[in-house]
């Protein structure tokens, strides 16, 4: 199976988990916009939760809850970051924002709910011992929080207002919270999930997240709105340090594809099992969107 088609498998699988979430829930405005916002995006976070727990011989079924949790609490940050007093975007996935088709009290509910559904899902008894749900939920948790994206996102919108751009290593510390924690927490869980060492899935994802932050930073130099299905430009518009303005669009690529090296070099001691994931490394800085 090619890597789009496992990204496309797993994607329907995840889909599937997060719609029977949401059914039973009242069809009321809150609930609408939380189906809403789960649908689409590349499921690249819960492919590399489905992923891992397959290098470790769990089977997808046995871990979709934890995809699903992973989207689920990713959702609600773009529903958040996406809000007037955040990012203020009106386009998310080709689609008009969450708080510009219902409003703004609807979408910070809708976040709000997302993210409980998402350690919810994480409690599923088909994740298996106690001990693993739990430590799959204290991860999601430093991954999300203030030691992960919220950090990186309280450190990004200080940057807009600060005297000096950020340098190098702020911008790259600002990213493995706002990025990088949730993708690291994704690689990991499979291991997590089989009581394994989670040291090598740590290095490739760490590696991983980066690349994917600078490869985002190129498209909004270079990409097409239609396929990124977001508005593009914005980061020069409003004056950010990016990794594109910090080291120039060919020094941006040449440092992804590094990453992307080093993300490769740290499956290797799985040999021909991290096919799957070295495809995924591939993808992130090749993506139009």
């Amino acid at each position: 199976m090619t890597f789009p088609d496992l990204l496309k498998q797993d994607a329907a699988l995840v889909q599937a988990r997060l719609d029977a979430a949401l059914a039973t829930q009242d069809d009321v405005p809150v609930v609408q916009a939380m189906r809403y916002a789960v649908q689409g995006g590349k499921r690249l976070r819960a492919f590399l939760v489905l992923e891992s727990a397959r290098l470790h011989g769990i089977a997808p079924e046995a871990a979709v809850a934890a995809a699903a949790a992973v989207e689920a609490l990713h959702a609600y940050s773009l529903i958040h970051d996406d809000l007037p007093c955040m990012d203020d975007d009106d386009l998310r996935r080709g689609l008009p924002t969450v708080h510009v088709k219902w409003d703004e009290a609807t979408a910070v509910l809708a976040g709000d709910a997302l993210q409980t559904l998402a350690f919810e899902l994480l409690c599923d008894p088909a994740l298996g011992a106690p001990d693993r749900r739990l430590a799959l939920v204290a991860g999601l948790a430093r991954a999300s929080g203030a030691e992960g994206m919220v950090l990186g996102q309280a450190l990004d919108i200080a940057a807009e207002t600060a005297a000096t751009p950020l340098t190098l290593p702020e911008i790259t510390r600002l990213q493995a919270g706002k990025t990088g924690a949730l993708i690291c927490f994704s690689a990991e869980a499979g291991a997590v999930l089989a009581g394994a060492d989670p040291a090598p899935l740590r290095a490739y994802a760490t590696a991983l997240g980066l690349a994917f932050q600078i490869a985002d930073d190129i498209l909004d130099v270079e990409g097409d709105e239609a396929a990124t299905g977001k508005r593009v430009g914005k980061d020069a518009g409003a004056g950010k340090a990016t990794f594109v303005s910090l080291l120039g669009l060919e020094g941006a690529k040449n440092r992804a594809s590094d990453l992307i090296a080093e993300a490769e070099a740290a499956v290797s001691p799985y040999g021909d099992r991290a096919a799957a994931l070295i495809a995924a490394a591939r993808f992130v800085i090749s993506r139009q969107s």
